[in-house]
């Protein structure tokens, strides 16, 4: 009886930690380019809005796949003070250099 018991409880507890394909983006920890980025759209470099811009900054992206996030600011601490909320699209950027008008090489982040 007992056997059975920890062979159900530990199968619910492998579903429930399992991670799902695609699972919605980088979680925060691992974004290593520099702190998170609160973006008010994101889109592929050939998004006719992306596009332009990377083009009128004189920007070349290897790809038209290529996710940039388009007016980003950075998020402080989790949680904590104004800059800690994002009420739009929360990514980590490969290159954020560019003012906060795009920051390039995003992927998604689920707070």
């Amino acid at each position: 009886m007992f056997s059975k018991l920890f062979t159900i409880s530990t199968l619910a507890i492998l579903a429930v930690a399992t991670p799902t394909p695609g699972g919605g983006g980088e979680p925060p920890s691992s974004c290593s380019t520099g702190p998170i980025q609160c973006c008010d759209s994101t889109a592929n470099a050939s998004d006719p809005a992306a596009a332009g811009l990377l083009s009128l900054l004189g920007i070349v992206v290897q790809g038209v796949d290529v996710l940039v996030g388009l007016t980003c600011s950075p998020l402080t601490v989790v949680g904590v003070g104004a800059g800690g909320s994002c009420n739009a699209q929360t990514v980590c950027c490969e290159d954020n250099s560019h003012g906060g008008l795009i920051s390039i090489g995003c992927l998604p982040v689920t707070l």
